[in-house]
């Protein structure tokens, strides 16, 4: 692991200031740093810090680590698996096969944030962003950085805001158009040896016990287990700006737990690494402006992970490197900023609807009895197996699943 720049060395300016060593900053990183563009890769926690994730690599990560290069490095050290289970209310199941893995954040981060400096990123460490500095003109053209007691104007050509779900850095640079999370989850470790073969899917379970949500086991590495609950439209379930408060996570752990034997063993022959954690989700590319002048929003600050599943690390990544290809084809063609911007945004207007579909198919989380349905049918249809298995692959249409079409279709196949 490299050392971050300690204050002494707190550089002055660069083309490029990345806020936030997750995912999406560290992939945008990266791509920029290996172009020759001279990288400065902020984050408030020091490297390898933990995030709150259900970890699981579906195939958009798959092929985001690919192009990144890392898909190797990550793979030596996942859990690779084979499916998705997925669990209806009755009991019932299917197990979707997909490409898989489960890695745990403070792992995959780290792994990430280190190939972003080997790339030529430079990484300091803990450093908060506090607000950007403009020109007289208004746009952004660096910013403010408090490190170690003490405050810092980092100029740079254009800053990344890569900044996770908390809004406060949106805030700051008046990106945020919606404080309240699209969704919330809970999650915790569990080292259980004797569940090890017992439970070998990435299993998601429905059921009216974490209705509005749902429940999730993956086997992680080394002989431990993620396991939480998610809801990923806690906004509108629960009325808006009382969503995180009125939403008690613990009381949909507790039930999921009781109502789902799995979980019960996993809990009652396990033991809990840690403590239960809770964090904000934003999803789909809703909540955040995407760009101002001089600034980009990415990742899961601009709301890229998927409602419905809950998976965000694949289109964090994938958005980290539309950023990062933005500005080098601006570069090369010597683009104004509203060039960059442009470019920018449009490739995010690509993506939406896909995240839009995504959002459709919610419908399964506020009515369980839909995964009932769905999972009795594709255990006759190979077929809808097959559509099902694209959904993680992205080549099937989540959404019509529970259309009137594709309910039609379930009886028709």
């Amino acid at each position: 692991m490299s050392e971050p720049l300690a204050a002494a060395t707190m550089p002055q300016r660069c083309e490029v200031l990345v806020v936030g060593a997750g995912p999406a900053g560290s992939a945008a990183a990266r791509v920029l740093a290996r172009a020759g563009v001279d990288v400065v890769l902020l984050d408030q926690q020091p490297q390898g810090r933990d995030k709150i994730c259900g970890d699981g690599l579906i195939p958009d990560a798959h092929a985001a680590l690919q192009r990144l290069g890392l898909l190797g490095q990550v793979m030596a050290r996942a859990q690779g698996l084979a499916h998705v289970g997925c669990i209806g209310p009755r009991g019932t199941r299917i197990d979707v096969p997909g490409e898989l893995a489960v890695l745990p954040r403070r792992e995959l981060d780290d792994l990430l944030c280190q190939a972003a400096q080997d790339a030529g990123a430079r990484f300091i460490a803990p450093a908060r962003f506090e607000k950007p500095l403009e020109d007289g003109q208004g746009r952004v053209c660096g910013a403010l950085i408090s490190k170690d007691g003490l405050t810092h104007e980092l100029q740079a050509d254009w800053v990344l805001l890569a900044t996770g779900a908390v809004p406060r850095a949106l805030s700051a640079a008046g990106m945020c158009e919606r404080h309240t999370p699209s969704g919330v989850a809970l999650r915790g470790y569990v080292r259980a040896p004797s569940m090890v073969g017992r439970i070998k899917a990435m299993e998601v379970v429905w059921s009216k016990a974490v209705r509005p949500g749902y429940g999730w086991i993956f086997p992680a590495p080394n002989a431990t287990f993620n396991i939480g609950v998610g809801v990923t439209d806690s906004h509108s379930a629960v009325g808006g700006k009382g969503a995180k408060k009125e939403l008690n996570l613990r009381a949909i752990f507790d039930a999921f737990v009781e109502h789902y034997e799995p979980a019960a063993a996993l809990m009652r022959e396990g033991e809990l690494v840690g403590e239960l954690k809770g964090a904000p989700l934003r999803c789909t590319l809703d909540g955040a402006r995407w760009s101002r002048p001089g600034l980009l929003v990415t990742g899961e600050a601009a709301g890229s992970t998927y409602s419905f599943t809950g998976e965000g690390i694949g289109k964090a990544m994938e958005t980290g490197m539309l950023a990062a290809e933005a500005l080098l084809q601006g570069r090369r063609q010597h683009s104004d900023d509203a060039a960059v911007r442009a470019a920018y945004e449009q490739s995010l207007r690509a993506l939406k609807p896909k995240f839009d579909l995504y959002q459709r198919a919610n419908k399964v989380n506020a009515m369980p009895w839909l995964a009932d349905l769905l999972i009795w049918r594709a255990q006759r249809s190979p077929r809808l197996l097959q559509r099902m298995s694209g959904v993680l692959r992205e080549t099937s249409n989540p959404g019509n699943l529970i259309s009137l079409k594709g309910f039609s279709r379930l009886f028709l196949e």
